[in-house]
């Protein structure tokens, strides 16, 4: 990675709309049936962007070129609930988008740190950033005393599967969507964990 890039906790609430716009160019493929139009979407997105659950990697001027979040009990990349929902698509698109998302959640484990997306801009890609960011996330799952990280695939990114077996992370299970495939536009997904020994036993 080049050395003019840092990567730090938190983001930068400047780039917040730049952290939703790359978001959603990331989820979008997973996610834009659900939130969809664009315009609400990215709305939705950036105010309920959470700094206190990210690690972001920016160049020397401080523009956002990557982040990655995670999930905890206290809150996530990603939090808020229906009253957030509601409020930029009405009641009933509010309601029937939130349970639909519901059905993505995933639960907070014991001893494991849950990422909760990783995306880098397609300007900086091939600079190590990604690699870069998984790290600072596994370095965060350490600082909480937690063996594990967790993350999720879907069956149309194989780049982002690529990267992350390339991180070190093993594919343990497989779920499949089957007649909700329509909705979310994905086939399946494939849970992978990485193990993260503890500085003392390195």
């Amino acid at each position: 990675m080049q050395a003019d890039i840092r990567v730090a906790a938190g983001f930068p609430e400047a780039q917040r709309p730049v952290a939703a716009r790359l978001f959603w160019a990331a989820f979008s493929g997973k996610l834009g049936r659900i939130l969809a139009p664009e315009d609400k979407a990215l709305r939705l997105i950036e105010r309920l962007l959470d700094p206190r659950f990210a690690v972001s990697a920016t160049d020397a001027d401080g523009t956002l070129l990557g982040l990655a979040g995670y999930k905890t009990r206290d809150g996530a990349l990603i939090g808020g609930g229906l009253p957030d929902m509601v409020s930029i698509y009405g009641p009933f698109g509010g309601l029937w988008r939130g349970v639909l998302l519901d059905l993505l959640d995933r639960a907070v484990e014991p001893g494991c740190l849950l990422m909760d997306g990783i995306f880098v801009a397609g300007s900086a890609r091939g600079k190590g950033i990604g690699s870069a960011l998984l790290e600072a996330i596994c370095e965060e799952a350490r600082t909480r005393d937690l063996s594990r990280v967790r993350l999720d695939v879907i069956d149309t990114n194989p780049r982002a599967r690529t990267l992350y077996e390339r991180s070190g992370f093993k594919a343990v299970d497989t779920q499949k969507t089957g007649l909700l495939k329509p909705l979310f536009g994905f086939a399946s997904a494939t849970r992978m964990e990485r193990q993260v020994p503890s500085h003392s036993s390195q």
